[in-house]
């Protein structure tokens, strides 16, 4: 069996891939994942012996600035994606039997078209349950498209929100299609999400509410145990005292990163506690120097967060996961997209705290700090990490292998 799994994505996304496509591999399948051409995504697939097919810009540049802003904004960025996306599948899914697609509706509409010309079947993927069609919740904003706030029927929002996929990203999927002699769409995103996508996370952490108009397939997250040793230099810190608070944001950028990473440190200090920071894409480091704070790169998060008081974070899907199968209180410092809803999810566990806006202030950290280091806290953690499930990459292989889920 031979299976393309794809995503434009930051390392959130592209991590359960690598998980998928281990799980995949042990059940005789051959794998190969489309992802930015991003030099760290092509080492994570290395390591586990994955072929990665770069795929469209780097994302990395195109969040920190690096690439300036081209003409047409986001359309412009929307026709690349799809057109990247279909090449780079087409270009290694000879003989494939299944397409998988995950992350934006452009490059997952490219994955598509592919399907549709080779006549194999297509899957999409969710790592959160806020960006699929729901009475339970309202869909998360489209670029230049603010939700109405006089509505407050989720149902009504969420025809809207395919309105707005439709113009936003309508013309340029179809302009595409065309030029390969497929049809147009006129629903674009449930044309690429299908009337039965997979949901790829913990049933706890993030569970798919009933009923539901639309039929979704919750294969629990796809994770893979990370057996990677922490560097030497960390663990002595580790060794050292008691544990301390790790504050990273991901491939988030924040707009002052030497006060941000002075307000951090500051406020976890004021609880008594040392502090590890993780660079990011932020490029954040210790405020001052002092031997009370590590500053590390790209580690073993599943390791490190099992050594830590606390995880201070942005709320994406990929550490949200982490955090909560390692049983570490958390702080979420939600900046957009699905990140306040895992802030609320964690909230609504009682295993961690939501920080007041998107802007941590010695203050208002330090306050959310105190919320999520309580003892109570620590062991309701510890009991949620006790309920999650782990073989979510391992059910989705079988279900792509047995050709299930459809």
């Amino acid at each position: 069996m031979r299976v393309v799994l794809s995503a434009y994505d930051s390392r959130g996304g592209v991590e359960p891939l690598v998980g998928l496509a281990v799980r995949l591999r042990e059940r005789g399948a051959q794998v190969r994942v489309c992802a930015p051409p991003d030099e760290e995504f092509a080492r994570r697939l290395a390591v586990v012996g994955v072929e990665m097919v770069p795929t469209g810009q780097s994302v990395r540049d195109l969040v920190t600035g690096r690439t300036p802003p081209s003409p047409g904004g986001v359309v412009r960025r929307a026709a690349e994606l799809v057109a990247a996306f279909y090449d780079g599948v087409m270009s290694v899914a000879e003989g494939c039997d299944v397409l998988v697609a995950t992350g934006l509706v452009p490059a997952a509409a490219g994955v598509r078209a592919a399907a549709e010309k080779l006549g194999v079947r297509y899957v999409y993927a969710s790592y959160q349950p806020v960006s699929l069609p729901s009475p339970h919740h309202p869909p998360m904003p489209r670029p230049g498209r603010p939700l109405r706030s006089d509505v407050t029927d989720n149902r009504v929002l969420w025809e809207q929100d395919a309105v707005d996929a439709q113009e936003v990203f309508g013309e340029v999927v179809n302009a595409h299609r065309a030029s390969i002699g497929l049809p147009p769409v006129d629903n674009v995103r449930d044309h690429v999400f299908t009337d039965l996508p997979w949901l790829a996370t913990d049933p706890t952490l993030a569970p798919w509410q009933r009923p539901a108009e639309l039929d979704v397939v919750q294969t629990g997250a796809w994770v893979l145990p990370d057996e990677r040793p922490l560097p030497a230099d960390l663990v002595e810190f580790l060794d050292a005292g008691a544990p301390p608070v790790y504050v990273g944001f991901g491939s988030v950028p924040v707009r002052d990163p030497q006060e941000v990473a002075r307000a951090v440190v500051e406020a976890v200090r004021a609880q008594g506690r040392r502090a590890v920071i993780s660079r990011g894409w932020a490029d954040l480091g210790s405020a001052d120097g002092r031997d009370d704070c590590f500053v590390v790169g790209e580690v073993n998060h599943q390791a490190l967060f099992r050594r830590v008081a606390a995880v201070v974070h942005h709320g994406g899907a990929g550490t949200t996961t982490t955090a909560t199968w390692a049983g570490a209180p958390q702080v979420v410092v939600a900046q957009g997209g699905d990140q306040p809803y895992f802030a609320g999810r964690v909230v609504g566990l009682g295993i961690g705290a939501e920080h007041d806006g998107p802007t941590p202030t010695t203050e208002s950290l330090s306050a959310a700090l105190k919320v999520a280091l309580a003892p109570e806290v620590r062991e309701r953690a510890a009991a949620v990490a006790g309920a999650f499930r782990t073989d979510g990459a391992a059910v989705a292989a079988e279900l792509l292998v047995e050709g299930l889920g459809r």
